[in-house]
């Protein structure tokens, strides 16, 4: 079986973007689940996974540079793991050790320093929390880290299975 490098990384950006319009136009626009700043900072995640898978897509390097693409989205994905990760555990505590609910991510931009800001957020409140939806037992954060570990082992893949397919087309 044959595996194109831009195709693979077509199916990763189409993956990631699929998310992403899942999260804005479905969970927030149309059931109207507001995001926390740690869904936010998912989400960014999320797009910085898709934009390398694109740019890998754009570019189509062979040989090693292939590999520049798709670490580069495994970085990103990772980065997304461990936010929502982080995320799902600060669901996993009992009510009496959830932190206090902080302020709006619009005011902590206005208020502190970029570093700042994350250093926050990362730390989660009271708001991160709150578990507005399950499916089939697992939160949205649960579901989003599910997606952030596939996006990183198809980040790992794609080089591979692209050589593969070269090694198998020079057989043939």
């Amino acid at each position: 079986m044959l595996f194109n490098y831009r195709v693979l990384n077509l199916l990763g950006f189409a993956g990631c973007i699929g998310g992403l319009l899942f999260a804005i136009l479905f969970l927030q626009k149309t059931l109207g689940f507001e995001p926390c700043p740690m869904c936010i900072f998912q989400r960014v995640a999320m797009f910085v996974t898709g934009i390398f898978f694109l740019l890998g897509a754009i570019h189509g390097p062979r040989g090693p540079g292939r590999w520049v693409y798709s670490l580069l989205a495994l970085l990103a994905a990772l980065v997304g793991a461990g936010i929502a990760g982080r995320h799902v555990w600060l669901q996993s505590l009992p009510a009496d050790q959830v932190p206090a609910c902080g302020p709006t991510l619009a005011y902590l931009m206005d208020m502190f320093p970029l570093n700042e800001v994350i250093t926050i957020i990362l730390k989660g409140d009271g708001n991160c929390a709150k578990i507005d939806a399950q499916w089939l037992g697992v939160s949205l954060p649960g579901w989003t880290l599910i997606a952030f570990i596939v996006f990183a082992v198809w980040a790992l893949a794609v080089p591979l299975l692209a050589r593969r397919s070269r090694a198998e087309s020079r057989i043939l």
